[in-house]
Formats: structure tokens, sequence, C-alpha cells
């Protein structure tokens, strides 16, 4: 049951709305005013607020202005019967979850209501993220480690402080990175991700702080940086361990300064951002060998939260499988197939070097290609096997006729491994093998190699 506050001047759409909803099982308030409206939210919380836009007094777009600055959790529904695009427009950017035009219709009215009361759901789900969050973006555990990561977040969430999230590949540091900007005071701006290692080093300036036009080849128009475009919201650098000496230098600079300059610009504009990091490198190691600045590690390090692998929260396994079975059936279309104790067992046994996100690959292949309506040990042991280097690989690598085909099916599973285990990232990969990029990129086209996901 919500509670639902109805502002109109109008006696009977109050009595109108009011029946619907409370038919409904909602508790409704009145109010004839603005003034009115804001003596009722005194008194108490409210879930969701239709008002009208025409009143007498303080109109609706008015009290709209004044709802969003002093009650943001508040769900607002703007209603008129003189609705016009731009009183929509406006209506939108100033914070509205909808606009609805008179004649009120009652099934999208209770459309709207629902909707509304679901997204406010999301946006309380802190404490829920300690166990089960359902939206897409969902972090999902009960193990001591991931409380841990939970605590921290729902503690540091709502400050402004910024935060540097590491683990390996795959273990969810983008999700934390969003749990953090849903809970901020910043939620209802913009949160702009940048993978650093995907931007090539020559683009990463202009990428992060904008370019004017005319500044470089291609550069055909002025274009605003991620900086800009996150003003008032969350920046999440990706892979911050990837980035330049030269873009370190003036990502420092312009959270010393809270101002950017564009390439080829002379005026510095002024920045409100609040930025998280995430690496899946040890920065005390890459600063040990230069390749990192000490002085921007403290910056970003202000609140460090560590991602523990799978492998060290396997509790969590059954819990996740069954998160991806609901996911993947309710959005994707896949069969809805339950596993086995002893299929989970199997999987929980398994080592993860790709950590949830190769969990996630792995159950949605089971889903597709197990040939019962029950997944079963055996349907592990024949589609997904032992992990890298077990006894499905092995048994695929000895069908190879000749040596040099084991050699070449025993040289694309690795590659591929390790192309998984750095999230696909080329350079990071050549790195790890000590091979060069160009003879990395060689093998991927040469094996047909792709990302999964």
């Amino acid at each position: 049951m919500a509670k639902i506050l109805i502002v109109d001047d109008e006696e009977p759409i109050r009595s109108i709305l009011r029946q619907l909803f409370e038919y409904e099982g909602h508790e409704v308030e009145e109010a004839g005013s603005a003034t009115q409206a804001l003596t009722l939210l005194q008194e108490g919380p409210v879930d969701v607020a239709f008002l009208d836009v025409k009143m007498p007094g303080q109109d609706g777009i008015e009290l709209l202005e004044t709802l969003r600055r002093d009650r943001p959790e508040l769900q607002v529904v703007m209603i008129s019967g003189h609705g016009t695009i731009d009183t929509a427009v406006e209506a939108t950017r100033k914070g509205a979850f909808d606009f609805l035009e008179k004649p009120l219709d009652s099934d999208r009215l209770l459309l709207t209501l629902r909707n509304a009361l679901e997204v406010k759901g999301l946006a309380q789900s802190v404490a829920a993220l300690r166990s089960q969050v359902e939206s897409r973006h969902a972090i999902v555990g009960a193990s001591y480690q991931i409380r841990q990561v939970l605590d921290r977040v729902e503690r540091v969430g709502p400050t402004d402080s910024r935060v540097l999230i590491t683990g390996e590949n795959g273990t969810g540091k983008e999700l934390v990175a969003r749990a953090l900007h849903a809970i901020s005071p910043r939620k209802d701006c913009a949160f702009v991700e940048v993978n650093c290692a995907a931007i090539p080093g020559e683009l990463i300036e202009s990428e992060l702080f904008g370019h004017m036009k005319g500044s470089f080849t291609g550069a055909v128009q002025d274009r605003p940086g991620k900086f800009e475009q996150a003003d008032g919201g969350t920046l999440f650098l990706d892979e911050i361990g990837d980035m330049a000496l030269a873009a370190q230098a003036k990502v420092l600079r312009a959270l010393e300064e809270g101002k950017v300059t564009r390439v080829g610009g002379q005026k510095p504009r002024s920045v409100d951002v609040r930025v998280i990091a995430a690496t899946n490198k040890e920065l005390v190691e890459e600063i040990g060998e230069g390749r990192f600045r000490e002085d921007l590690f403290y910056r970003l390090n202000v609140v460090p939260i560590h991602l523990p692998p799978l492998r060290e929260r396997r509790d969590d396994i059954p819990m996740l499988i069954q998160h991806f079975v609901d996911q993947m059936s309710r959005r994707d279309g896949l069969p809805a197939r339950t596993f086995s104790a002893e299929a989970v067992a199997r999987l929980q046994a398994l080592e993860w070097p790709g950590n949830v996100r190769e969990l996630r690959n792995t159950v949605e292949r089971l889903l597709i290609l197990a040939p019962h309506d029950g997944i079963t040990a055996d349907d592990v042991a024949a589609l997904v096997g032992q992990g890298a280097g077990g006894n499905a690989l092995g048994a695929e690598l000895l069908r190879a006729s000749t040596f040099a085909e084991f050699r070449e099916r025993a040289e694309r599973a690795f590659l591929l491994q390790k192309l998984r285990e750095h999230d696909w990232n080329v350079s990071e990969t050549a790195r790890a093998l000590e091979m060069p990029r160009s003879n990395v990129y060689k093998k991927i086209d040469k094996y047909g190699l792709q990302r999964e996901d």
C-alpha cells in the first residue's frame, strides 16, 4: 500500500482520483492548493504526488520545483487540462516522473502509479542490496565478503567522497559504481562511464575534457568532454590504471581545481563532478614501475572498495545462478530451468577466472543447450567441464587428428581464456602474454574469436 497525495483545486477531480486509488488499496490525502499540500507533507511522508499544473496562487510547476529541491525521494506526476508539449517538456526537465492530460484515463493513471512506485522502490533499495536487488544492475549475494562491500556502499554512497573500486575483471566493479550513484544526492543527474582501456592514448584527453573545432584533424565542431557531460552527476573512470600519464596529470588538475579546459581551448570551465574510479591492477605496483601517478592515486583512493573474486565467495553462487535464471527468462525469453543440487555443487567447485561475468555466460549456455527441463551435474560436465584446463577442454583437444591441429586448438583455447581474464582488453592481454599486440590481433582473426557478451 502506498500513500498518495492529490493536489488539484477542482474538488470533483480529487474525488475521482481518491476513489480510484482507494479502491486499489492505497492511502490518499487531498489538497486544494500548493500551500495546503506543503502542510500535509510536513505531517508525514508521501510516496507519489499528483499535481495539477494550473492552480491559483503557486501553480503546479512551482510546487514541483519546491518538492524536487526539498523532497527528492517523492515521485511527482503532473496533470493538466491545458497540456502542451512545452509544458510537458518543462515539467520533465524539472524532475516530474510523468505528465498526464485531462480527461484522465483510469488505466493510464494506475499504470503510471505502478511505474512510479517501482522507481521509488529501486531508489530506496539500499537496504535490500544486502541480499538481492531486483534491478538489472544487481549486486547479488549474502556472503560475509559481499555484505562488507554493500555495507561500505551504503555508508559512502550518500556522500560526495571519491571511491576507488578494485578487483579482478568480471567481479562487478561497474555495478558498485552504479549503486553508489543511485543512492547519492546526484542520482537524478548523469552517470557517465569512461573505459580508459578502450580509448586510444591520443584521444583520451579529448574524450575526458572535450575539444574545440579545428583543434586537431577530425575536430569538425566543438564537443564537450565526459567531465562536462557528468556535471552535477557522477563520472566513472573504469580501468583507470590503463590511462596515459599525460592524461593522469590533467585529471589530477581537474580534481584539484574543479575546472577543465577543452583541447584547443583557452577558457577553463567549472565542473561539479563526483569521480569514482575502478581498476583490476595493483596501483601501488604501477606507481613503483612509474606507470601511475602517486598523487592521483591518493586523490582517488579516498574510500577504497575491494571486490572479492567469485572463488572466494562460493556461497553466493546458488543465489547468483537463480538470479541469472530469473533475469534471462524474464528479459531474454530463455526457459526458466531448475538446477539440481549436484549441478550447483559442481558449479561451486569451479575456479571461475572470469568471475561473475563468466558464471552468467555459463548459466546462459546451460539454459540454451541443456537437453532437459532440469539441469544436472552431467549437463555441467558436458557443457562446462572442470573450468580452464579441465576435463572438457582436454577431451576437445584430444579429438585433434594431428599434432598441428592439437597445437592450434590448444592455442585458440589458451588465447580465448586469457582474453576473458582481461575482459577482452587486447593491450592488457598482450602485455600478460609478453607478445606484440599486433600478433594478438592476428590470432584473434585467425581463430575467429569473438567476445561472448
